[in-house]
């Protein structure tokens, strides 16, 4: 009872500093978080789902109002995900999946983490766009429907099945073939299915037609992938990767990124030819949108994709691939192209990009169109919002997207195709009592690292209060992440934003920290080196930023914080192992703490059968990667912790806190934490999420108010 009274004495002493009242996590984690974006591949009609206090239900609007209706009535706050829209053909249906974690690095059954004593499902669903009870379509995941509207492809245990798209008979197997088939793609006359089957070291792109034996295209030892078909149905564009194996790489030398072709393929007489080659640079990947095929077929067979070959990922097609062209840049300049989609008539892409006129849209988005066929863009939207996730309608007239800014929080949005004033749809869905007015502007600000690395965050100060008041470092997790100027277009990021604008509400400086590994700052920055279990050289980034607060006149040095999840965890507790002096309380949220799994342990052998790894190498892996990790600062972490994790994590495993708790408190390290039983990697509670930024934000009260001088 003295330390919850304890608590509201801080609480109620903070809010006088400050000078104002502050909102409630509540209140500012109470907006419909929209995704799963799409357009009707007729008409003018658009589906997303919304996100409401974990409530989570499909929308639909029509030109030319785009009102929102929502066609499912799901009721529970219940960690069941909603992923995967898509239209019928006819425009008629809406099929979807409903479960799983679709965020997690692993496989596993479907995740539980609202208690449920029946075993949750990962199922696809078809729905009426007019309305209606949601159908099963059957139990699976990654849905094709074939064109004729009438059927729908799934994956289920390594198989693809197929399914009437409402319902009305059980799923039967497609198909049979060794290993695991997915990825499933139908032909545009709806009579053959292309898929990846996956063999393990290997992989084949293969093609399925009733009654005939199924077809690989070009087999080889490579790993195939991502098969897309042309309009005609008479090509199909593939990723060629190498097969794994090979003679094993030092684990003390940066890895060589592993060369790439797009292959193209007649499907008639199955001879392919190469279209694209990864490139000579030290990184050239080929970038996938989340969600979608890595290649778009465009007008007058053109095909359009991404890479990362100037610097910066940015759009490039090709006419008649595989005829020996070279790629055409079609995004010229020092930002990021980060999603894309083509127009109906296939013969431009909308975009979106870190870049327009005023210098802080680095850390913004807007949307470009391009013709794919010339480097002329031109921009849809501008200003100090954020957009993403365009889709065009099959009318070729609006552009549906994804909508927020630093106060309003993320909404679709609707702007002509030939330009205008983009406006907001589904606004009525906000609570009257989120707070938009009190949540303040960051701004972007800049540092430099110990070894002269620039790094950038976002800047959230709050009015009034104390002449020096506590701050906190905010680190992102996932390394190829960018925080922004305003809500994020990712749930759990957003979350973060919320949290963050929590704290500033309490009278804390909040510097969101975008270290080296975050994208939208080109290659050197993204792909730098001695990263990770290689040398933690990003930590530079997290300690300079806690250095910048330390230095700034309106900052007490001596209560400075630090939180993060996952990557941003594992630096969170870097911090405070390496520098209880400059941070003196941190939340950790589901981090790594150890990194010496990261080790091959079929490294060990080759070591000792030679091939080019000498045990010297091993040794010296060994000890950098445990000087990378956080256990290896045991002996000089000071500064309290509380550690925040859901112990049904299949990205970190929940041992990662399980481990660390036990040798903190063997040091006498202070140690408070908060387990989230049968919840994943980012909560899919949103009551989870909740009590998790809450009791955050309790802690550093609490640790921070009391070092005041």
């Amino acid at each position: 009872m003295r330390s919850h009274a304890k608590l509201r004495l801080v609480a109620f002493l903070f809010m006088l500093q400050t000078g104002s009242r502050s909102f409630t996590v509540d209140q500012v984690l109470s907006f419909p978080s929209p995704e799963n974006l799409t357009a009707s591949p007729v008409g003018s009609t658009i589906a997303w789902t919304f996100n409401e206090r974990g409530v989570r239900n499909i929308y639909v609007g029509e030109a030319p109002d785009f009102k929102a209706r929502r066609i499912t009535s799901y009721q529970q706050d219940d960690g069941q995900e909603l992923t995967n829209l898509s239209f019928s053909g006819d425009g008629k249906t809406v099929v979807y999946v409903r479960g799983g974690d679709h965020g997690s690095n692993r496989g596993a059954e479907p995740p539980n983490p609202s208690g449920s004593p029946i075993q949750p499902r990962i199922q696809v669903w078809s729905v009426a766009v007019s309305g209606g009870p949601p159908k099963l379509v059957g139990e699976g995941d990654d849905p094709a429907i074939a064109p004729d509207s009438e059927r729908v492809a799934l994956v289920r245990d390594r198989r693809i099945w197929i399914a009437p798209i409402d319902g009305s008979k059980p799923a039967q197997g497609a198909f049979y073939a060794r290993g695991a088939s997915g990825s499933p793609e139908w032909s545009p006359d709806g009579r053959t299915l292309a898929f990846v089957s996956n063999r393990g070291d290997h992989s084949f792109i293969g093609l399925f037609t009733p009654d005939q034996p199924i077809r690989f295209i070009a087999a080889s030892t490579s790993r195939d992938s991502s098969p897309a078909w042309s309009p005609d149905g008479r090509k199909i564009a593939f990723l060629r990767q190498p097969g794994t194996g090979g003679t094993p790489r030092s684990p003390i030398t940066r890895p060589e990124p592993l060369p790439w072709t797009i292959q193209v393929a007649d499907v008639q007489s199955m001879a392919i030819t190469t279209a694209v080659t990864s490139g000579k640079a030290p990184v050239d990947p080929i970038l996938q949108n989340p969600g979608s095929i890595n290649f778009h077929w465009a007008a007058d067979d053109h095909l359009v994709f991404m890479l990362y070959r100037d610097g910066f990922p940015h759009l490039y097609s090709i006419q008649h691939p595989g005829s020996g062209g070279q790629p055409m840049l079609l995004t010229p300049g020092s930002f990021m192209v980060e999603q894309m989609t083509l127009t109906p008539d296939r013969r431009f892409a909308i975009y979106n990009a870190n870049t327009g006129s005023d210098r802080s849209d680095l850390a913004r988005r807007h949307l470009y169109k391009v013709p794919v066929n010339a480097a002329t863009p031109t921009p849809l939207t501008s200003g100090t919002g954020i957009e993403w996730s365009p889709v065009v309608t099959a009318d070729g007239q609006t552009v549906a997207f994804l909508s927020t800014d630093a106060q309003k929080p993320p909404t679709p949005a609707v702007v002509a195709l030939s330009g205008g004033t983009p406006r907001p749809i589904g606004v009525d869905r906000l609570p009257s009592d989120f707070p938009t007015a009190q949540l303040v502007i960051p701004e972007q600000v800049s540092f430099r690292a110990s070894d002269g690395v620039e790094a950038h965050g976002q800047l959230f100060k709050p009015a009034g209060g104390a002449a020096r008041k506590p701050a906190v470092v905010y680190v992102h997790g996932g390394g190829p992440r960018q925080m922004l100027l305003g809500w994020h277009y990712r749930w759990e990021y957003a979350n973060d934003y919320g949290a963050n604008q929590y704290l500033a509400s309490r009278g804390f400086i909040v510097l969101s920290v975008d270290y080296r590994l975050s994208v939208g700052y080109g290659q050197a920055f993204q792909f730098a080196d001695n990263t990770g279990a290689r040398g933690a050289s990003e930590y530079r980034d997290i300690l300079a930023a806690g250095r910048y607060l330390q230095a700034r006149t309106d900052v007490d040095p001596n209560r400075i914080g630090i939180w993060g999840a996952s990557l941003g965890g594992y630096l969170t507790a870097l911090a405070l192992g390496r520098n209880s002096d400059v941070f003196a309380a941190g939340v950790d949220l589901h981090g790594v703490h150890d990194r010496l799994p990261a080790v091959n342990p079929a490294l060990m052998a080759h070591a000792i059968v030679g091939d080019g790894i000498t045990e010297a190498d091993l040794r010296q892996a060994l000890k950098v990667e445990f000087e990378s990790s956080p256990i290896a600062a045991v002996s000089t972490w000071k500064s309290p912790v509380l550690l925040i994790h859901g112990d049904d994590d299949r990205t970190v495993e929940f041992h990662q806190t399980v481990d660390l708790r036990r040798r903190l408190e063997e040091k006498g390290v202070k140690v408070e934490e908060l387990v989230l039983p049968d919840d994943v990697h980012d909560s899919l509670l949103w009551r989870n999420w909740k009590s998790s930024i809450t009791a955050m934000a309790r802690f550093f009260e609490q640790e921070l108010q009391s070092k005041k001088n």
